[in-house]
């Protein structure tokens, strides 16, 4: 979904993060810059088959709104059938480039429920203490 400038800055802006987010915000769109960029160029099918759980509606919705921000290039071909290949635009790329620290942090963090020694976290441990009534 493609997110209107915020009001309360001239630009409709707070910072850069904030116009990022407005390009790369939900749950797939990222996932589908990281696809385009592994794969440099995809047919909507191929593309649907690397991201497993998205819909058809979604992906179709996301690559319209990511082609309107400049950041993913539709080509069409004059063919029977009919042929579409989307890609990276230069734009695209560049976000792409930028969102590599944040894969990195990413990589680096213990997964949810394990400790960041590798072990698996236990049940939280039961409160004791002064003030706590039986």
């Amino acid at each position: 979904m493609t997110t209107s400038n915020r009001p309360g800055t001239p630009e409709g802006h707070s910072c850069g993060i904030d116009t990022a987010m407005e390009v790369i915000g939900g749950k797939w769109k990222v996932l589908i810059l990281w696809a385009l960029h592994e794969h440099s160029c995809l047919r909507f099918g191929e593309l649907r088959r690397l991201l497993p759980g998205i819909t058809e509606k979604v992906l179709a919705s996301h690559l319209r709104e990511m082609e309107a921000d400049g950041v993913v290039d539709r080509v069409a071909y004059d063919e029977v059938p009919p042929r579409v290949e989307y890609g990276l635009t230069e734009d695209g790329t560049r976000l792409n480039e930028a969102l590599q620290p944040l894969a990195a942090w990413g990589r680096g963090r213990p997964a949810r429920g394990e400790r960041p020694d590798g072990l698996t976290a236990g049940p939280p441990e039961p409160a004791t203490g002064a003030g706590l009534r039986s």
